[in-house]
């Protein structure tokens, strides 16, 4: 393990964004981290797993940690319920795709998000239905400023969209090193997303398993979201607003072909993606820094964009959603 200085970032964030770290060092394993601990280095840092769900905008003047951890396992087994350990380091399409191998129910859903295990439940990621705390067990997390193993289980860790708690309360205190999971040898596929129902029904498949599912989703994804390693990205990049019931009347009022989720609480979710297309973002280009042309909530970095050039297009965007909807998006990813 080695400390080195002054280091881009560009090859470790999946936008592409050409900044320096102050710092860099590569932590393979929990005795790496043990070890910066008692070299006193761990008070001023920041954290990278996959680089893949943040926008840096300027050179970070600290010691930047990429964590590299791996290993899973099968670590419990019951009747129909199996947990699995997975090391903070894995990547997360590999790891979903392990699981299905495995004959296991519960992330198929999940397929093909960019990204490593380890920042999974500090996103609480989603897609087709499904989050990721619907199948989260625990998680074991490196204080920072003592050095100790913490474990926080579900209720822990205030899962809630695209939120938890180490989003806000506990946000730079712990680096996840580890997260189990509860996943089941018998269940039900999640089908309800209706690109996924179509999916299937198009191939003749009746009684779709977990790997049929995943397929669906990584076809899905292919033909909408960019690849990363051919464009800078970093998928999503605002979150779905929730608006009230009034709020969105007023809106079908003028848009009747409005997509809409009604949640348990009579409010309503509206996909961001369906506002940026509808206000005629889709396609844009300033520079580098654009709007896919295939998918309307990604915001794409061309080649040599910066993260202020990014952040500038998102906030000319939330500016003309708000005049045209009366709503304030809000930007999914981590602004550094």
């Amino acid at each position: 393990m080695k400390i080195q200085e002054n280091i881009s970032l560009k090859e470790y964030n999946t936008f592409g964004i050409d900044v320096n770290a102050k710092q860099f060092v590569e932590v393979n394993t929990l005795e790496d981290l043990q070890q910066l601990y008692s070299m006193n280095v761990l008070q001023d840092i920041f954290v990278i797993g996959g680089g893949s769900n943040m926008l840096l905008t300027g050179d970070i003047d600290k010691l930047v940690l990429k964590i590299n951890i791996e290993g899973k396992e099968l670590f419990e087994e019951g009747n129909n319920k199996v947990i699995v350990k997975a090391c903070a380091g894995e990547d997360w399409p590999k790891f979903v795709l392990w699981s299905i191998g495995k004959g296991l129910f519960g992330l198929e859903n999940l397929s093909k998000i960019p990204g490593n295990v380890g920042t999974s439940p500090i996103q609480n990621i989603g897609a087709y239905g499904v989050e990721m705390k619907d199948s989260f067990y625990k998680l074991e997390a490196f204080e920072i400023a003592t050095g100790k193993i913490k474990t926080f289980y579900k209720n822990d860790c205030n899962f809630d969209y695209r939120e938890s708690v180490f989003k806000n309360r506990e946000k730079g205190k712990f680096i996840i090193v580890n997260v189990y999971f509860e996943l089941e040898k018998e269940g039900e596929v999640n089908i309800s997303y209706g690109v996924i129902s179509k999916e299937l029904q198009e191939n003749g498949i009746i009684n779709p398993t977990p790997r049929d599912v995943s397929d669906c989703v990584v076809k899905i994804r292919t033909s909408k979201l960019p690849d990363p390693a051919e464009i800078g990205n970093s998928g999503s990049f605002f979150k779905n607003p929730v608006i009230s019931a009034d709020s969105f009347r007023q809106i079908i009022n003028s848009y009747p072909d409005v997509p809409s989720y009604v949640l348990e609480d009579g409010s309503v979710k509206v996909p961001a993606g369906w506002l940026v297309e509808k206000s005629g973002w889709k396609g844009f280009r300033k520079g580098d820094a654009g709007v896919h042309k295939n998918q309307a909530l990604v915001l794409v970095n061309y080649g040599n964009a910066t993260g202020a050039e990014i952040i500038s297009l998102a906030n000319d965007i939330k500016k003309d959603i708000s005049k045209k909807f009366g709503i304030d998006l809000e930007i999914e990813v981590n602004v550094v």
